[in-house]
């Protein structure tokens, strides 16, 4: 006879296992991508993507209905799969609008967007070949259960059913980087281009997107913070090893290791003259004693990125003629960002710090004249742009469009002075650029990158006092050698 205890355990145990099952890959239904059944550590329930509610998704949807004339409708296709060779696709990543209005991470689907219809979802069919060789995709079921569409059908009804919606439609918009031929090629489509009522739908989706929600900064914070502590790290580690490229592996790691899903761009890892590049991406040469390195690096976090940028010199000391430039970009930095505010502009911060940057140069004696091409030759970039989903958001947006709270930007002052440019030998092939994030907020900024250190005196403690070898060390060198 079984003793109250023992029924009381096997009740206990059951329970336990019920709850597994729960989450079970057996019998939690698979879309195609993390859901709070599948996934409940990274999705609480009611959470379409990590953070993001199906609310929220749908409150985006009317928002740009909002924004768009009466009678339209909004046509957003899916990013392409990109191929490295014939039969291996890059890693894929969705397209931000795409993302933005459906929260689906997947690839061939089309969105549209309408006033009567609302959100209707064309979706790929999988093959049993492919859900062999690349898993489960979300169908018509995932669109309306985990996406919340309002209608939903199979790719293969397109050709069917979106040509009367268009006829219907009195402006038709739609997502030019994402086009795709499956709806472009349809007469009603052809028809309403050559009468010239199809427009690029960027504007209005990224008028939605440049003022974050709360769940939006809350990742953004994350990503940022991911970043610094990433970059933190990589800087510690400079020293013992003084290679591009390990200091681009390094930082991946440390970002993915907190939760990131991939890089927000490739590192920019610019040691010496090399950091006078902008955009440098080799990374493939040694730093030596007495350089400094410029690292530019983002990640991105359940589709929202970060963007930073410090600059050091991995062997622990800045050269007096790299302190005097430094500290010309540090208080550069430091009082732009101190302009940021609602109702000022990208593009009046970015007139404030060419001026003052104009000055230094001049009075450091590596600008010999006034001319805007001399000045372009040492510092051709912008003083920054927006952030969110895409490194450089909401593009279509005016760098002139006073500043409202809840949107963030870049604040990244620099300098790249060429071998062989017009000035001082010890000035020749240094770049230095210091890069932040910031939000605007109601009484001002909010600096989401300030947990990284920019002093100089604070860079070099860290260097000298915390970085550290590990026993991979010889290794390490040996293989870079």
């Amino acid at each position: 006879m079984q003793t109250l205890r023992g029924k009381l355990l096997q009740r206990i145990t059951c329970t336990r296992v019920s709850r597994c099952l729960l989450y079970s890959t057996k019998n939690v239904p698979d879309v195609g991508q993390p859901t709070a059944a599948s996934h409940p550590q990274l999705l609480k329930e009611g959470e379409i993507t990590p953070g993001v509610t199906s609310e929220e998704y749908i409150s985006r949807r009317k928002r740009i209905l909002e924004l768009l004339p009466d009678k339209s409708l909004a046509i957003i296709a899916a990013a392409p799969v990109k191929m490295m060779t014939d039969v291996v696709p890059y890693t894929y990543r969705q397209d931000a609008d795409y993302s933005y209005i459906t929260g689906c991470q997947q690839p061939g689907g089309v969105a549209v967007l309408g006033h009567d219809c609302g959100l209707c979802m064309f979706m790929p069919e999988a093959s049993p070949e492919d859900v062999l060789w690349q898993g489960q995709i979300a169908g018509v079921d995932a669109a309306l259960q985990t996406f919340k569409a309002e209608q939903s059908y199979p790719m293969s009804k397109l050709r069917t059913i979106l040509p009367d919606m268009i006829r219907s439609s009195s402006r038709l918009f739609h997502n030019g980087k994402t086009a795709m031929q499956t709806y472009t090629d349809l007469e009603a489509f052809q028809k309403a281009a050559h009468d010239g009522i199809v427009k690029d739908l960027s504007g209005y989706t990224h008028e939605a997107r440049l003022i974050k929600s709360p769940a939006e900064l809350k990742l953004m914070r994350d990503s940022a913070s991911i970043g610094c502590q990433a970059l933190l790290q990589t800087m510690l580690h400079s020293k013992p090893y003084p290679y591009e490229a390990m200091l681009s592996a390094k930082v991946e790691y440390e970002c993915k290791m907190r939760g990131a899903q991939r890089m927000a761009f490739n590192p920019v890892v610019g040691g010496g003259p090399n950091g006078s590049v902008v955009h440098y991406s080799r990374n493939d040469q040694k730093i030596n004693d007495g350089d400094l390195v410029l690292m530019d690096i983002g990640c991105e976090l359940h589709g929202y990125v970060s963007d930073l940028t410090r600059t050091w010199p991995p062997y622990g000391r800045f050269s007096p003629v790299h302190e005097e430039l430094y500290e010309l970009i540090l208080e550069t930095n430091k009082e732009c960002l101190d302009l940021c505010k609602p109702g000022m502009s990208i593009g009046s911060i970015h007139n404030y710090s060419v001026n003052k940057l104009r000055k230094g140069f001049k009075e450091i004696g590596i600008l010999k004249d006034d001319q805007r091409d001399s000045y372009q030759q040492l510092n051709p970039t912008n003083i920054g742009h927006y952030l969110g989903m895409d490194v450089h958001d909401c593009s279509t947006i005016s760098y002139h469009r006073p500043l409202k709270p809840g949107v963030v930007i870049t604040i990244e002052p620099g300098v790249y002075i060429p071998t062989g440019f017009n000035c001082p030998e010890r000035y020749q092939g240094i770049g230095i650029r210091i890069e932040d994030e910031v939000l605007i907020t109601e009484s001002g900024y909010e600096v989401l990158s300030g947990s990284l250190p920019k002093e100089i005196k604070h860079i070099e403690s860290l260097l000298n006092n915390y970085g550290h070898a590990t026993g991979m060390d010889t290794v390490a060198r040996a293989a870079f050698s």
